[in-house]
């Protein structure tokens, strides 16, 4: 990124750490409202933390560019994208509380440590407000813990485990993108009515708490409709080749492999499944079958034809008609050449959530802020439950959107995918199968794959 991207701010010190050369978050002690990097010189600085190096790169890059666009159109730059179709009409392209938005960034390298790392140095030196960023469930985990201790809001990026507003849910974070419990719960009627009950499925998933509870989520859900789990083998995050764990696949009586694989492992796995020759293979008098519980247009381009037949569940889709979604594809196409993934458009909404939220409370406390993310206990439509309550939007695509006060998970619409059979370019590569309403994906906050945790107080940080 260009040195103009990078906005430094004088920085409290005490006389002990003053010497020893370490800089200290800038921290204002006014009463009951002090909080932590609150905004000096008519600047807001936001920290962008995302991997741009490893296994989830592409996500990375694609959320950045994302980012990019979110900041400029809340700085009045561009065609201003989803501030005109949001149906909170707080933000008006004049910055955020009428501060110039700037951002740094940091690479996560889809490591835990990494991301802590980088994500201290953007609040500690850089001064930065609030955090986005991830693509790896356990970044987002670890990062979210860290912004609860430092008093700062984090809004998660692409963060899929059922953790992350589970048992590991933290009250400064907060999460746009859908989970592993909605993939399962939207991907089953559909499984079911294209391959039937009666079927066999091996499991090939990511070893870390995206893949845990992915694969325990599709799991039940497809046990639920019949099918039996034949086996459950883990792989490593920084695998590239997955043959040794491919060939016993077609030994174990299994007529199904389900990839719990995200970003290049599952372009990598899924390539190789296909090079074995596992799609053409009969197996109990069925055709063998692939499925892809969670994957991206990115994943889909770099598969190319394997993608082909599979399906998947996606949190929203360029293909979307609504205007929201017109509107950020028409932005983001202009500036990059191309659509924009999933990853990108909850990356976008995320920074318009919390610059809304903010303009909405007035305050970059993050408490006021917290308070107005959780909303006015407004509720989603047809659903009977007292957990329905929370801030309630539109504008931003998925239909109505719920952020639930109760563990700060969004609701909205669920997307079934299939990889397009004669797709017309690179980025066409998948379709809509069906739109799976909200009420088909909710579940109650004491859902057992939800259980642990504890939401706590929200923490301003100084």
């Amino acid at each position: 990124m260009s040195n103009a991207n990078f906005t430094r701010r004088g920085l409290l010190k005490s006389s002990a750490v003053a010497g020893a050369g370490l800089a200290m978050p800038t921290i204002f002690t006014g009463a009951a409202w002090s909080f932590t990097n609150e905004p000096t010189a008519g600047t807001v600085t936001l920290g962008f933390n995302v991997p741009q190096t490893g296994p989830y790169a592409d996500e990375g890059m694609d959320e950045l560019r994302a980012y990019q666009l979110a900041v400029e159109h809340l700085n009045g730059e561009g065609d201003g994208g989803m501030l005109s179709t949001f149906s909170s009409k707080a933000l008006d392209g004049a910055g955020i509380l009428g501060n110039k938005v700037a951002f740094v960034t940091g690479d996560t390298q889809t490591k835990s440590d990494a991301a802590r790392a980088s994500a201290k140095s953007m609040i500690e030196k850089d001064g930065a407000i609030m955090i986005s960023g991830g693509s790896s469930s356990g970044v987002a985990v670890a990062v979210q813990g860290l912004c609860q201790e430092a008093g700062i809001i984090f809004m998660a990026g692409l963060t899929h485990s059922n953790d992350t507003t589970g048992k590991d849910k933290k009250a400064n974070g907060f999460r746009h993108f859908f989970n592993a419990y909605m993939s399962g719960a939207a991907l089953a009627p559909v499984l079911e009515k294209a391959y039937g009950k009666d079927r066999k499925a091996y499991h090939l998933t990511a070893d870390y708490t995206w893949g845990w509870t992915q694969q325990e989520s599709i799991q039940k859900a497809t046990e639920a409709i019949g099918w039996q789990t034949v086996n459950n083998v883990m792989t490593p995050l920084a695998s590239t080749d997955f043959s040794s764990y491919i060939t016993p696949v077609l030994q174990s009586g299994a007529d199904v492999l389900i990839l719990n694989h995200y970003g290049g492992n599952m372009v990598n796995s899924l390539t190789q499944a296909v090079q074995f020759g596992l799609r053409d293979k009969m197996v109990n008098g069925k055709q063998f079958e692939i499925v892809v519980p969670l994957y991206s247009e990115l994943m889909a381009k770099g598969a190319g034809k394997n993608i082909e037949g599979v399906f998947g569940s996606t949190n929203w889709s360029w293909k979307l008609q609504d205007e929201g979604t017109k509107a950020f594809v028409k932005s983001f196409g202009t500036k990059y050449g191309f659509p924009p993934s999933n990853a990108a458009q909850t990356c976008y909404a995320q920074t318009l959530l919390y610059a809304d939220a903010v303009s909405r409370a007035k305050s970059f406390n993050p408490c006021a802020v917290v308070e107005a993310l959780q909303g006015d206990s407004s509720s989603l439509p047809g659903i009977d439950s007292a957990a329905n309550k929370g801030f309630l939007f539109d504008g931003l695509g998925n239909g109505q959107t719920l952020y639930r006060a109760a563990d700060h998970q969004c609701f909205k619409d669920v997307l079934v995918m299939k990889g397009k059979e004669n797709p017309e370019n690179e980025y066409d590569a998948l379709e809509i199968v069906e739109v799976t309403p909200v009420k088909q994906v909710w579940y109650e906050p004491d859902n057992p794959m939800f259980a642990g945790g504890n939401l706590g107080e929200c923490n301003p940080g100084a």
